[in-house]
């Protein structure tokens, strides 16, 4: 598609977002807007990089593994938020939401909104390292929207946790609000991190160019009493840089003294100082050769479950792949419609939608997030997630396709 056909379908899709009210999340735009990729994907972008994942467990000084936690975080946001846009270098197996953008010209897409029960599960190894990360993840329910993922690097005792609602509105940006957050568990050092979900605004409608940013305060509490604050800013009328950020590291007991100081651009790079000399440790380059994610594992689309994601939106993709949209529009309408008739024959039966991989829990039992978020302002919201979500390892471990036997996204 040339610039000038997909800055005019942009100027359409703003009318067609000031048309509706309330939560977007289930709301889907135009065809030509969509990427070639669902929502129950996006965990995807904090383990393409298993040695970066791993390397907390690696690290004796609890500064240094709190600075390690934050550079995973700083890395996964690129491939987290740039989504839908054009790669150099594609590959089969490459997601689109983990392509790189490309400076001015990036425009993001948005990914297809993920059904109830649908399921990414992928892994990453990095050989010169000798580190794999495992990805399950699953849409939990549809409404609200909810996505679940657990990623593991069983051989260094690393996990991540995290489920999170997404709420879209629409005010001249496209407004987007994380309600949930994730959690990091090193095991050789008993040591675990709250991870937040930063809230984005997807900016650039007018111009024809799609781009996000992050706005606000964030922090990554450690349960060593170490704390990360990020401060995130962006591209402003007369001045600013678009995905900019300022973060430090410091102690709970020490709020003025600062450990460590990074700062620069989470789409491009930064630079890490001691905060005591302002000595430069480190400076990131998202685009060096030596920080390329690795090569996604997972299954051909044949041979997937019909819960797995790259199969059961199959034509989509394809559709989408060979810009033919009426095959989009007529893949994904069968899809839909299959799905509003599963929901109709539950409330009709009685019975509700069991996960196969997650279980909620109450809010008063997540100790962990309660003890880290202590002091920090952060709400846990878990009425409005419907509870905590949390993996099953025994089903995770024991689960052999196909994962519900018969029925498929499209019935029986």
């Amino acid at each position: 598609m040339d610039s000038k056909t997909f800055a005019s379908r942009l100027r359409e899709l703003v009318k067609f977002l000031g048309t509706v009210k309330g939560d977007l999340a289930n709301v889907t735009g135009p065809p030509s807007m969509l990427a070639p990729c669902s929502v129950v994907e996006v965990g995807h972008c904090w383990g393409q990089r298993p040695s970066v994942f791993a390397a907390p467990a690696l690290e004796p000084c609890p500064q240094k593994r709190a600075l390690l936690v934050l550079r995973w975080f700083l890395i996964a946001l690129r491939s987290q938020l740039y989504i839908g846009v054009d790669h150099h270098t594609p590959t089969s197996t490459s997601p689109a939401c983990c392509q790189k953008p490309t400076k001015a010209s990036t425009s993001i897409r948005k990914p297809l909104n993920a059904f109830l029960g649908e399921l990414f599960l992928a892994s990453w190894t990095d050989a010169p390292s000798n580190c794999t990360t495992s990805l399950v993840a699953e849409q939990v329910s549809h409404h609200p929207p909810i996505t679940a993922m657990h990623l593991s690097d069983t051989a260094h005792g690393v996990r991540a946790d995290g489920y999170a609602r997404v709420e879209m509105t629409f005010n001249g940006s496209i407004n987007i609000r994380q309600v949930g957050h994730a959690t990091l568990r090193v095991d050789r050092y008993g040591e675990d991190y709250l991870i937040p979900l930063p809230d984005v605004k997807v900016r650039g409608l007018m111009a024809g160019c799609l781009y996000p940013e992050i706005i606000g305060t964030y922090h990554i509490p450690a349960s060593s009493g170490l704390v990360t604050e990020m401060k995130f800013s962006g591209e402003g009328v007369f001045r600013g840089k678009r995905n900019t950020f300022e973060a430090r590291v410091y102690h709970r007991d020490e709020p003025q003294r600062t450990v460590y100081q990074v700062a620069g651009c989470w789409s491009e790079g930064w630079t890490v100082r001691d905060g005591a000399t302002g000595e430069v440790l480190e400076v990131y380059d998202v685009d060096a050769p030596e920080n390329a994610p690795a090569e996604m594992q997972l299954p051909p689309a044949d041979a997937q479950d019909p819960w797995e994601s790259r199969r059961a939106w199959g034509g989509v993709l394809r559709g989408l792949r060979e810009g033919d949209m009426r095959t989009v529009v007529a893949e994904k309408t069968k899809l839909e419609q299959a799905q509003r008739q599963m929901r109709v024959s539950e409330a009709t039966r009685g019975v509700g939608w069991d996960p196969l991989f997650f279980r909620s829990c109450e809010g008063g039992e997540h100790e962990v997030f309660h003890k880290l978020a202590e002091g920090l302002g952060w709400q846990l919201q878990h009425d409005k997630t419907k509870g905590v979500w949390r993996v099953d390892e025994q089903r995770v471990g024991s689960a052999q396709r196909p994962f519900r036997g018969e029925l498929t996204p499209f019935g029986y």
